[in-house]
């Protein structure tokens, strides 16, 4: 039997695949139901450092424990968080923060200007956008209990959205004993000054983790919206119940076991829709764009004609479908890094991944590179269907170009700490690993993190090109959108000869929820603010 009948069939089940696998919890009370919000992820919460990694599994759980200085809404601009107020000099050297007042940790005590500058310190050696800060600052001071000073070498306009962005690693503030921790190591404490706290004691990595109203969070009086605003939480508990199959979430939606599910299988959603207890709609109309993402440091992908190759042969239709079915309308070819059907948006340099897919002339240019049949080994998620997906086109791809895979299947945490791995690919390293972008992300080179080329410090793959970031740097220089479309141009152009890494394609993703949640919104976080239980 196919996989996509089988979910069909195991999803009309009713509640047996959620109980199959024995994670049906014990029946709540009533009046405990209700004030409790059952969550489903899109993957487990194997790690919990939002600064160490840029997971964005674990970027949502950090959205309720941690709060930002800023945040953005949902026209992606910055707005007032944890800050009550800012001054900037006239140069633009300057910035002068000030805390909104009665602003607490969940230990109990008050959030100070000596937590920000330590959590600042932290972020902004792990974040591309701070590391810019990082390296014109003069220095980076608390002045008092609630203000604090970061004074620069030469003007950064985009400071706000810097601190406010959603992309991670966002510079969430953290009690200053836990933000000294060192970036590349991950905290052991996990204190916030958010609307909700984390519940240690009750995490259990790959079946659930568990967050509790914070009562003593003060929330902003505007409304919410996205990272910004009163971040009100209507429910008591919120619950994450870790279900990477499918048919199991999908039945324990429908049985009233869960109440949210952020990424449903869109082969299961037709059934969902038949539900008239379920509601199912698009998650983010900002979408994603696929990563089929290459090791520069080892060959052969340490050699631009090898990663062309790759360029050169995949099908983005393939992985399109493999992710999202045969609905046309949740899927769009991609010759471009960025999100299509926004202002910066350009096909500059794209041809490669457009028109006939050149199989012999892929596999020349690997003979070129100097491939002669070593393993290439292929980090795939299996918990997430994603990554899953994508990594079983891969499989297909290197196979009829003549590579020697070596298919590592395993999980998403695994697949989070092992890309962080310099060694070499035979020594618990890697060549290929696939993830995606949420579009929010991806529509300028401010916080897109996999755009960077700067090596050591780029993301994951470590590309090098001192051209890309010269154009980067291009667009922050920009005085107008115009400028800023050239630089961006550019920049795609100069990525795709270089091969960066392949955009696999844009999707759209669905969610679904019970009938009696209301309060959820289009985004490409999973906000729990204004979220309620009938």
């Amino acid at each position: 039997m196919e996989r996509r009948s089988f979910l069909k069939l195991a999803a009309g089940a009713g509640g047996f695949a959620a109980t199959a696998g024995g994670l049906a919890a014990p029946a709540l009370a009533q009046g405990a139901a209700a004030r409790t919000l059952r969550f489903v992820p899109q993957a487990n919460l194997a790690n919990f450092d939002p600064i160490w990694g840029t997971q964005y599994v674990v970027r949502n759980a950090a959205m309720m424990v941690w709060d930002t200085l800023y945040g953005v809404n949902s026209q992606l601009q910055p707005k007032r968080q944890m800050v009550e107020s800012e001054e900037v000099s006239d140069d633009g050297l300057v910035w002068t923060f000030k805390l909104r007042p009665g602003l607490k940790f969940h230990d109990g005590e008050p959030v100070l200007a000596k937590d920000a500058v330590a959590s600042l310190n932290r972020w902004a050696v792990r974040d591309p956008m701070g590391q810019m800060i990082r390296g014109i600052q003069n220095e980076l001071v608390a002045v008092d209990d609630r203000t604090f000073r970061w004074s620069l070498k030469k003007p950064y306009p985009k400071m706000l959205l810097a601190l406010a962005k959603n992309n991670s690693p966002c510079s969430f503030v953290m009690p200053e004993r836990i933000a000294k921790t060192d970036p590349f190591k991950q905290i052991e404490e996990h204190v916030g000054s958010g609307p909700l706290r984390f519940k240690r004691d009750q995490w259990v990595p790959g079946a659930q983790a568990v967050f509790e109203r914070f009562d003593g969070y003060v929330p902003r009086e505007e409304p919410a919206d996205w990272m910004a605003g009163g971040k009100r939480v209507l429910v008591d508990r919120v619950e994450w119940k870790i279900m990477p199959d499918a048919a199991t979430a999908s039945a324990a939606l429908q049985s009233g076991e869960i109440d949210w599910w952020e990424t449903p299988l869109p082969d299961l959603v037709p059934v969902l829709r038949n539900d008239r207890r379920i509601k199912v709609d698009i998650a983010d109309p900002l979408g994603n764009i696929g990563s089929f993402r290459m090791n520069h440091l080892f060959p052969p992908f340490d050699n631009v004609k090898a990663r062309r190759a790759i360029l050169m042969a995949a099908s983005q239709e393939d992985y399109m479908r493999a992710i999202v079915g045969s609905d046309e309308n949740l899927f769009k070819l991609l010759p471009s890094f960025f999100t299509p059907d926004t202002p910066l948006y350009t096909e500059e340099g794209g041809d490669i991944l457009k028109g006939e897919r050149r199989m012999d002339a892929a596999k020349k240019l690997l003979a070129e590179a100097g491939y002669k049949g070593e393993p290439i080994t292929v980090l795939v998620a299996q918990d997430m269907a994603i990554t899953k997906a994508q990594g079983d086109v891969t499989a297909d791809l290197l196979k009829r170009l003549g590579m020697n895979l070596d298919f590592v299947a395993t999980d998403w945490g695994t697949v989070g700490a092992r890309r962080a791995s310099k060694e070499p690919p035979g020594k618990g390293g890697w060549h290929i690993f696939h993830t995606w972008h949420a579009g929010a992300d991806c529509i300028n080179p401010a916080s897109y993190t996999a755009i960077r080329a700067n090596g050591d410090q780029a993301w994951f793959g470590w590309p090098k090109n001192e051209e890309i970031e010269a154009a980067r740097d291009e667009w922050f220089a920009a005085p107008d959108l115009p400028g800023e479309k050239a630089a961006v141009s550019k920049m795609n152009k100069l990525a795709m000869d270089y091969g960066m890494w392949l955009p696999t394609g844009f999707f759209l993703s669905y969610q679904a929820w019970r009938s009696n949640i209301t309060g959820i919104v289009k985004a490409p976080i999973p906000f729990v603010w204004n979220v309620a239980k009938a």
